[in-house]
């Protein structure tokens, strides 16, 4: 029989708490520690809970989530690897803000000012303009090892909050990557956006687990915990994580974890100082693509205007 990560989030026992307010952490060493026990669990949203119950941190959780985020999106990825989404650009993450371009051979130039995880990436999964149709940027999807002669990682300065998670920009020099199938916007970037949510989430969901099984909070909390996880589990085993429905029920669940963390907030008296000062810290990266979605969820909701009765 498969394991069952409701039963693991609530029997397992927590790893070890580690150092909490370091910006100076293992990374390899801390993902290859969410891949011990996430790696008996087939689906990519069970081992990003998995990561989660495993962290200490929001910014560590964030790194289990989005490795698996990669993987529900380009499989394979093994174990060892880290990668990393190469998008954002001087000019931002839009298409037509682009300007890193790749070939037909594969070979990319360009820039990408933003990429998680940076220095500690062994490939970075790059979004190149590929030529223009009817004026607007055609991309594809590039997997280019970070080893590749004419790479150069130039680490970023930790943010404010989730400092353990680093960024770096990224310069690509006539680099022969590996072009993948389809559309690098539609089959790529843009279900991305919503993979990372619910993958982010789980992850989350995880930590805040772990955080109440070692406070000992009411089993209730734990339980509606597990059911909005159980809410995010369900989403993302929709095939289209383009649809508007899915984008309509994500929102709806940002606003069930924003109620029930303002009802768990009484409960935090209970939790250690330091687990406090690190989730109080890292919180703003849960508004981060805040706008993104707002925006993403409004269109989702113009799109079914005119089918749905009344």
């Amino acid at each position: 029989m498969n394991a069952s990560v409701f039963d693991f989030l609530v029997t397992a026992t927590p790893s070890p708490a580690g150092r909490l307010h370091s910006d100076r952490l293992d990374t390899p060493a801390m993902l290859a520690r969410h891949g011990e026990r996430a790696g008996a669990f087939e689906a990519t949203i069970d081992r990003a809970a998995v990561a989660g119950f495993d962290s200490t941190t929001m910014g560590s959780a964030f790194l289990g989530g989005y490795q698996e985020a990669l993987r529900a999106l380009v499989w394979p990825i093994a174990n060892d690897e880290l990668a990393s989404m190469c998008a954002t650009e001087a000019g931002g993450g839009r298409p037509s803000a682009m300007t890193t371009t790749v070939d037909g051979d594969g070979v990319v130039r360009g820039t990408k000012t933003f990429a998680t995880l940076g220095e500690f990436a062994t490939r970075f999964l790059v979004i190149a303009v590929a030529g223009v149709l009817d004026d607007k940027p055609l991309l594809r999807a590039v997997w280019v090892p970070a080893n590749a002669i004419g790479v150069t990682v130039t680490p970023l300065d930790a943010l404010p909050f989730a400092p353990e998670i680093p960024h770096a920009s990224v310069r690509f020099d006539d680099v022969v990557g590996q072009l993948l199938p389809g559309d690098g916007y539609t089959d790529y970037l843009k279900p991305f956006r919503t993979v990372e949510d619910l993958h982010v989430l789980a992850a989350v969901l995880g930590q805040l687990v772990r955080v109440g099984r070692v406070a000992n909070w009411p089993n209730v909390a734990l339980e509606r915990l597990l059911a909005v996880f159980a809410a995010v589990r369900g989403l993302s085993g929709d095939a289209e994580a383009n649809c508007a429905g899915v984008h309509i029920a994500l929102g709806g669940v940002f606003d069930q974890l924003a109620a029930l963390l303002a009802d768990l907030e009484p409960l935090w008296e209970s939790v250690d100082p330091e687990t406090v000062a690190a989730w109080e810290r890292d919180t703003p990266l849960l508004g981060v693509a805040g706008k993104v979605r707002a925006l993403r969820l409004a269109a989702a909701w113009k799109s079914v205007s005119g089918t749905r009765s009344s």
